[in-house]
C-alpha cells in the first residue's frame, strides 16, 4: 500500500494541476477573470508539490514527466491564453482592425508548448531555466486582473489592445528566449552561491505582504533582471555551455 502511495502519489498532485487548470479555463470563459487566475496559482502550488514530492518519495518516471508537461500546457498555457483573450475582447477595439485579431492571445498556449518541450529536452535546464517558465509567464498574467481590481486607475493602461499585444508577444518571445534564468532550488544553505535567491524571495516578500497579487509583475521583472545580472554580468557559468 506504501509502495502504491509513493508511485502515484506526484501523478495525483500532478493531475489536480491539469483539474485546477480546467476549472480556471471555465471561469475564464465566463468572464470571472479573479477566480480564474485563482486557479492559476492553484495550479502553480500543485506544481511546485508534485516535483517536491517526488524527490521527497525518490518517485521518477517518464509518465511523470510527460503528465506534468501536459498539465502544465493546460494550466499555465491555454488557462493564461483564455484570460489574456477575455482581457482584448474588454479592452477598447480598434478601428479598422478586425476583432479576430484578439486571437492572437492563443499564441501564448503555442509557445508554451514550444518550451515545454524543449524543456523536456535540454539538458541544460537540470539546474537552471533557459527561457520563461510557463508557471512564471501564467502568473504574470493572471495577477492582471487583480492589479485591475485594486488599481482601477491602471485599467486604462492594461486594457489597451496595443498594450496587451506587444505583451503578449513579448510573453511569447521570453518563454523560448535563449536566457538562462535562475532556479529557486535551494540545493544547499551556502549564503555566497544562494544569494540571487534569498535577494529575489526577500524582495518578493516585501512586495507581495504591501501589494498582494498587484505586486506580482515587479516580482516576475526583478526575477528576470537579477537573473540577467547573474548569468551576464557577473559571467556566471551556464551548465552545458562551453
Amino acid at each position: 500500500m506504501k509502495k502504491r502511495v509513493k508511485k502515484h502519489l506526484p501523478n495525483a498532485i500532478t493531475c489536480a494541476n491539469l483539474f485546477s487548470g480546467c476549472v480556471g479555463i471555465v471561469f475564464a470563459f465566463q468572464d470571472n477573470l479573479i477566480v480564474a487566475a485563482y486557479c492559476v496559482f492553484l495550479s502553480a502550488i500543485f506544481d511546485f508539490f508534485d516535483g517536491f514530492a517526488s524527490r521527497v518519495l525518490q518517485s521518477f518516471s517518464v509518465i511523470g514527466k510527460d503528465l506534468d508537461s501536459l498539465a502544465d500546457l493546460v494550466s499555465f498555457g491555454f488557462l493564461p491564453a483564455a484570460v489574456l483573450y477575455d482581457l482584448l475582447t474588454h479592452a477598447p477595439q480598434i478601428d479598422k482592425v478586425s476583432t479576430y485579431l484578439n486571437f492572437i492571445a492563443f499564441l501564448v498556449p503555442v509557445f508554451s508548448a514550444l518550451r515545454l518541450a524543449k524543456f523536456n529536452s535540454d539538458t541544460r535546464q537540470a539546474e537552471i531555466f533557459i527561457g520563461l517558465p510557463t508557471p512564471a509567464n501564467a502568473i504574470l498574467i493572471a495577477s492582471l486582473p487583480f492589479v485591475i481590481d485594486q488599481y482601477p486607475q491602471l485599467s486604462g493602461y492594461i486594457l489597451n489592445p496595443y498594450v496587451l499585444y506587444v505583451f503578449t508577444i513579448i510573453m511569447c518571445a521570453l518563454l523560448v528566449a535563449e536566457l538562462p534564468l535562475m532556479s529557486l532550488k535551494f540545493k544547499n544553505r551556502d549564503f555566497n552561491k544562494n544569494i540571487y535567491r534569498y535577494l529575489l524571495l526577500l524582495f518578493s516578500a516585501i512586495l507581495i505582504l504591501f501589494f498582494k497579487f498587484a505586486a506580482i509583475p515587479v516580482v516576475i521583472i526583478f526575477y528576470i533582471l537579477l537573473s540577467i545580472i547573474q548569468f551576464k554580468f557577473i559571467h556566471n557559468e551556464v551548465p552545458g555551455r562551453n
